[in-house]
């Protein structure tokens, strides 16, 4: 049902923005049905590699399809959106003159933006900018997808924090989406990048991959280089669970990182504990009745330990986890909306899209991502490796 809905409104863009463009278009009818052919031609293409893959066809050639079909449809995608608010505008300038006209006690529909010739000569010298403006955005989001994640100092303050554990510093790679588009040499220039903050600790929060180990398994090799004083530790994403959890589990673990499912490790500095728990995806139970997500759970047995931290791939886990009483839960998921309009998109269904927040008495913060998914397209939120910072708190902190 998801898949059909999906399609559903993926053939509403492309034909929309075919009736936008190609319709009026000032061009010989052999030229509009060619036209009419790629717009159909790119539409087939967009879930192509997905459906192929669902359908177990695993082969190096569809990782090349998937780069035309991604970026094909990052950029219908971009184009339906302006599109869509050139066309709002123009409705609302259309109808002002109308309500004008009216009240003026002028003949409608003679002259200015009403005539239909001048309406047509508009329309379709303003969709050759929209084409220029959704190139050149394209462009740019696709080098702004492809750069090096940027590195995010973040700093928490916390209530009664240790003097132990004063400056603890955590980095946070997330939601590299390891696949079709993104590499091997992608992961090991993450992996280095880490590396090199000489972080005390590394939290890895889900959607690491976008295949089947068989198919990535050399793609992700690189990960096991991670190292940390206090460790490296992984949580279940979403993709996860599409991709065959419990093989990736296995092989994360064989690669050297600790996975945490809805469990807890406590780490020790200077006589002083912390509890850093992980839990497994929030809509994990839907694929996996043993994993149901679950912060409560995560911290069962855990003895007395100041602070207790929260590895969670969706934002969504911060009710349940404010409630345990985590002083602060970590987040992806959501890439920080990618593009527009997916910031609005992902505010519907997540309670924060990105950076740092209180939740009653809990902090939250939630990255952007390292790498993205889908079209190799980003605008207003860059990827990052992040480095979490936790500091004591001069007074006590209230949402």
């Amino acid at each position: 049902m998801f898949f059909f809905i999906a399609l559903t409104i993926l053939a509403l863009i492309y034909g929309f923005t075919g009736w936008r463009l190609i319709v009026p278009a000032a061009i010989d009818p052999v030229w509009k049905v060619l036209a009419w052919v790629a717009v159909v031609i790119f539409f087939i293409l967009a879930p192509l590699p997905i459906l192929l893959r669902f359908a177990g066809v695993e082969a190096r050639w569809i990782d090349r399809l998937s780069w035309v079909a991604y970026s094909s449809m990052g950029f219908f995608l971009l184009l339906f959106v302006i599109l869509a608010v050139r066309d709002l505008f123009w409705l609302v300038g259309l109808t002002a003159k109308k309500t004008t006209d009216m009240l003026g006690g002028n003949p409608v529909g003679h002259g200015g933006l009403l005539d239909p010739d001048r309406r047509r000569f508009l329309i379709n010298t303003s969709n050759l900018g929209v084409l220029a403006l959704t190139g050149s955005l394209s462009t740019y989001g696709f080098w702004a997808a492809r750069r090096r994640p940027v590195v995010k100092e973040v700093t928490v303050p916390l209530t009664d924090l240790p003097p132990e554990f004063e400056g603890f510093r955590i980095a946070q790679i997330t939601d590299l989406h390891l696949g079709p588009t993104i590499k091997r040499d992608w992961m090991q220039m993450v992996v280095d990048d880490t590396n090199v903050l000489s972080a005390d600790m590394i939290a890895v929060t889900g959607d690491l991959v976008d295949a089947p180990v068989s198919h990535l398994r050399d793609d992700v090799a690189p990960i096991a280089g991670l190292t940390a004083a206090h460790g490296v530790y992984f949580i279940t994403g979403n993709h996860e669970y599409y991709s065959g959890v419990l093989p990736w589990i296995a092989e994360i673990k064989r690669l050297g990182l600790t996975v945490l499912l809805n469990e807890h490790r406590v780490l020790e500095r200077g006589g002083a504990r912390m509890l850093l728990a992980g839990v497994t995806d929030y809509h994990s139970g839907g694929f996996a009745p043993d994993h149901v997500s679950d912060p409560h759970a995560a911290m069962s047995g855990a003895p007395i330990c100041n602070p207790k931290i929260l590895l969670a791939h969706q934002p969504n886990s911060i009710f349940a986890s404010s409630k345990a009483g985590y002083d602060l839960q970590i987040s992806g998921h959501t890439h920080g909306g990618q593009f527009f309009p997916g910031n609005w998109l992902a505010r519907m269904a997540q309670p924060y899209i990105k950076g740092l927040h209180k939740h009653d008495n809990t902090w939250i913060y939630v990255s952007c991502g390292t790498g993205y998914w889908g079209p190799p397209l980003r605008l207003g939120a860059p990827s990052e490796i992040t480095v979490i910072k936790l500091t004591r708190a001069t007074e006590p902190i209230r949402a």
